[in-house]
């Protein structure tokens, strides 16, 4: 494997936390590239207030600014020819960049390769899933909007129309 991308929209917060223990614990280089680009910024100011920011930037990760990245393939490309394990939804041929030979993953699987810098063995990744398993509840917690203070303070001075609010109740009613 020579680069990984963890991201995308089908990602959650605790599929970076999971990466993130899993990489806390390297001793040496990865031996692949790896990208990390959360889907929302959000995601990102959480990740970087509980510390994991910091543990990929430790492990050489390139942080994207939150959104598609290399999923879209627009905004950042893979090396051509490379053999990739990616979040992403899509393995197309060209997707991810030119050439690249692309294995769909979970974030789990795709830190794991990012270290290991191939595909595990059956027991490589048992082994390390132990580390997450043990913390699970706490890993995998969603990332609750409605208990952010700041998005709290921001969604509360948001306006809306008189309008909107009717167009809003007709459709609760089904009209």
């Amino acid at each position: 494997i020579d680069e990984v991308f963890l991201g995308s929209c089908m990602t959650n917060i605790g599929h970076f936390r999971a990466a993130g223990k899993l990489l806390n614990n390297i001793t040496k280089p990865l031996p692949t590239k790896l990208w990390v680009a959360p889907p929302t910024k959000m995601d990102e100011a959480q990740l970087i207030e509980e510390g994991y920011y910091s543990i990929f930037g430790v492990a050489g990760a390139r942080t994207e600014m939150p959104g598609c990245s290399l999923c879209m393939g627009n905004q950042a490309r893979v090396a051509p020819g490379c053999t990739v394990v990616s979040t992403s939804t899509r393995n197309f041929p060209n997707r991810l960049g030119q050439g690249a030979n692309v294995y769909l993953a979970s974030a789990e699987l795709a830190a794991i390769c990012s270290i290991e810098g191939k595909l595990p063995t059956v027991e490589q990744y048992l082994a390390y899933m132990d580390t997450i398993n043990a913390t699970a509840a706490d890993t995998y917690r969603y990332l609750n909007f409605d208990e952010l203070p700041a998005f709290v303070k921001s969604a509360s001075s948001v306006e809306i129309s008189d309008e909107m609010k009717a167009a809003a109740k007709k459709l609760d009613m089904g009209q």
